[in-house]
This record gives C-alpha cells, structure tokens and sequence, in this order.
C-alpha cells in the first residue's frame, strides 16, 4: 500500500511518516526543494518534490510519478501555514494549494482510496464563548476569526462539495510534542522563572499530543471512513496555567513569576510584532491571528464521533504528554 503524506518535512508531518513506516506502508514523502530533510533520515523514506502553488509544474509532478509508480492508496495532506507574513498567503498556500492539489488528482484519475485533510478547531472561530462553556460541535456553524481559520475552512467546504470524493476532515485542537516550535516557547520561558498569560475571564484550553493525532489519522485509515469529520482533542479541557504547571514540575523549576495581562497588553504587543515581521519579512510567532486566537475563552470540542467511529482514545493526557515532550526537548539540547 502506497501512502502519501504532504508537508512531511513539518513537525506533525515527520511524524505522520514514521508511523506510516512502522505501520509497513510503502511511504512517500512530499516535500518542496528547500525543504528541512533533518527528521526525514530513514532510508525506507522515497521522496517527491510538489509544488502545489503552480498547477502546471504540479501536473508535471504527479503524471511523472503516475506513469512510474501508479497511484497513491491515501493521501494524508499535512502541507500547510500555520502563520505568515501576509495574510493573503494563508488562502493562497492552505486553500488554492489544497484545491491546485486535488484538482490536478481528479484530472489525472489519481483520486485514493481516501484523501485526509488535515484542518484545525480554528475553523470553528468563537462559536461558544457563553459560560459554563460546553464543546464545540460539528453541527455549530463556522465562524472564524483568523485568517488561518478562513482559510482551512474554505479548504474544506471545496473537499465537501466535491461529488464522490473520499475525504475525511480532521480538525485538531493545540498540538504539542517533541520537535514543536511555538509551544516550545512557553518552556523557554518557564525556565526563565516566567509564566505570562492574558485575559481575566475563565480559559478552557484543549491539546492533542502528536502521538495521538497520528493515532486518528491511522485509525481512519483503518476503518475505511469516509466523506466524515471529526475534532481530534484530549476529551477534557484545561485552565490556562495547567500547561505552564506541568513544565514547570518536569523542569523542577521553582519561584516562576506567574505574570496575568489584560487582553489589551497582548493586542500592542502582537500588532508590534506583526509590523516587525513585514519590517524584517520574517513570519512572526506573535501577529494579530495568534492574538484572536490566545482571546478565545473556550476550546472545548465533541469527539464522541471520533472515538465511537473510530474507536479512538488519547493515550496521551497533557501531563504525560508534556513530560515527554520536555523529555525530548533537553535530550536535544533546545533545553
């Protein structure tokens, strides 16, 4: 069985690879030119450059590959931003790259067995911020806040509106683990003796362990579902210093200087940021998307579809996985 998994040079995509090889699958690797191979060194990886903002160059690509290999059996579409320095870049690389991509499959008959997208809770935007807050469910109407989150969702309402197309949508809450960037950041500071968070009102904050994400994309696979979506998510939520409390009980760091701004303080300073990042043309970890998404209060979600379709449980709860994490971290000297 072949298997196809875009944005593999990513944190999330590299792992997605080396489950797929444990797995036994015959895994490729898509990948631009400039991409990072340093998690892609296993040598049962084959490799295929993509280039899904030009269509025509994409065509080239995969009727190449076609003509030698056939075709994928799944295709697993990890490529993507998370953040970048024009917002215009988010529709043009999530959503005209992921419609260049499918509309190149379908012309060329390359369509899999099942094509899965990999989305974000971010779609859904601010849809229950009333308090006691409960989950976000599938039937809830969208309404992001960020251009990220627009631009997912416009990737999935062209995938859903594809006749007979074999998609399955999974929308992941945070995710976090070895090799990870932004959340990283927060262990940095925590050594630091530096806690900041931002707002007064009540935060629930879901995560995923990448682990565990991969675990649903494979059980997707494996059950044969298709044309479904489903949020991927820890079952339970969390307060907004959990997190911070469990690194700093790995680190076994003590006297942290716990810092609570209001959301105005975060507001400046992600603004600053942003107008820095077009300064230097830098993508910048703090811009006006991050802060819409640092404000909302609650990221609870349903995941009673994933785990009674796909019999799906978190191996991993955010202490577990936060050790792990950190583990990782000074294992190799980020820490």
């Amino acid at each position: 069985m072949k298997i196809l998994v875009t944005g593999a040079s990513g944190f999330i995509g590299s792992f997605i690879v080396e489950k797929g090889l444990d797995l036994g699958y015959e895994v490729w690797a898509g990948i631009r030119a400039s991409s990072s191979r340093e998690y892609l060194k296993d040598h049962r990886i084959n490799f295929i450059e993509l280039s899904f903002g030009d269509r025509k160059t994409l065509e080239l690509q995969l009727s190449a590959f076609a003509k030698e290999h056939g075709k994928w059996d799944y295709i697993i579409h990890a490529a993507g931003v998370t953040k970048c320095i024009n917002k215009e870049d988010f529709t043009k690389i999530n959503f005209q790259g992921t419609k260049n991509f499918i509309d190149v499959l379908l012309q060329l008959q390359l369509s899999p067995r099942q094509f899965i997208y990999l989305s974000s809770l971010s779609v859904y935007g601010p849809v229950r911020e009333e308090q006691p807050y409960t989950p976000i469910k599938e039937r809830d109407i969208p309404m992001p806040n960020t251009a990220y989150g627009n631009s997912k969702l416009l990737a999935e309402h062209y995938i859903q509106g594809l006749t007979n197309f074999p998609y399955v949508i999974l929308r992941p809450t945070g995710v976090y683990g070895p090799r990870e960037k932004d959340y990283f950041q927060m262990a940095v500071s925590i050594k630091k003796h530096i806690d900041f968070s931002v707002g007064y009102k009540p935060q629930i904050i879901t995560f995923i362990y990448v682990k565990d994400l991969v675990k649903a994309i494979y059980l997707a696979i494996d059950k044969g579902v298709t044309r479904r979506c489903y949020f991927v998510s820890e079952p339970r939520g969390y307060n907004s210093r959990a997190f911070s409390n469990y690194i700093q009980e790995v680190l076994g760091i003590k006297g942290v200087l716990h810092i609570k701004a209001p959301l105005w303080v975060l507001k400046t300073i992600s603004m600053c940021a942003e107008l820095l990042s077009r300064i230097t043309k830098r993508a910048s970890t703090l811009n006006s998307d991050k802060y819409n998404i640092m404000k909302q209060r609650n990221w609870l979600c349903d995941t009673t579809s994933l785990e009674n379709d796909l019999g799906f449980t978190a191996d991993y709860d955010l202490k577990r996985g936060t050790a792990e994490t950190i583990k990782w971290y000074k294992e190799n000297k980020w820490l």
